[in-house]
């Protein structure tokens, strides 16, 4: 490869010399322009494409292509999986919210049948109390009604001994003998008619 080298540099440094001196004495080269479009290397040129191409092909189909391809098989692959896994998992996120749902109203059905059976034995509680209540209450209204029978008739008792000494008192302050039998039938008709 170095001696290839070498024998480019040496070939164009005689190439540079001769055209140098040729430009030195007044010779003209004539060029055709490109390289490339040197008909004389036609046929060299395609030969090369030719074989360029040929090599280009075989890499990328025997080297580059198969890579690729299995890249995206396993990008494929990898994608297919993951859509499986989230189906699986939106699936068991269903489950899961059925269950919490259910578990939810068993629950509250449950707190329901509590506060139901609360009710009902704080009502119990609360009737029994009510009557217990009534009964203290009509008890000591009878007590009440008897003791105030009792005062009423203490007191018609007392109003007719009073009644009884005053018009006693007052027959005999006027001068007259008190009949005791006449003052209490007055006194007695007199207090029938003030408590009717």
């Amino acid at each position: 490869m170095i001696s290839l080298l070498q024998e480019a540099a040496t070939t164009a440094a005689e190439h540079t010399e001769s055209v140098a001196s040729s430009v030195a004495h007044g010779e003209t080269e004539t060029t055709t322009g490109l390289p490339q479009l040197d008909l004389s290397t036609f046929a060299n040129q395609i030969f090369w494409l030719v074989v360029a191409m040929v090599v280009l092909y075989w890499v990328v189909a025997k080297i580059a292509l198969p890579r690729i391809g299995a890249v995206l098989s396993d990008r494929q692959g990898a994608m297919t999986g993951d859509l499986m896994a989230a189906e699986e998992f939106k699936l068991k996120a269903k489950e899961a919210e059925a269950a919490y749902d259910k578990a939810l109203a068993d629950a509250r059905a449950e707190a329901n049948k509590i506060v139901a059976a609360n009710r009902a034995e704080i009502q119990k509680e609360l009737d029994a109390a009510i009557a217990h209540a009534d009964a203290e209450i009509s008890a000591r209204g009878a007590e009440s009604e008897k003791r105030i029978r009792e005062i009423r008739d203490s007191a018609d008792v007392d109003a007719r001994e009073v009644a009884r000494d005053v018009a006693a008192e007052l027959v005999r302050s006027f001068g007259g003998t008190v009949d005791q039998a006449a003052v209490d039938q007055a006194v007695d008709s007199r207090m029938k008619g003030a408590l009717q």
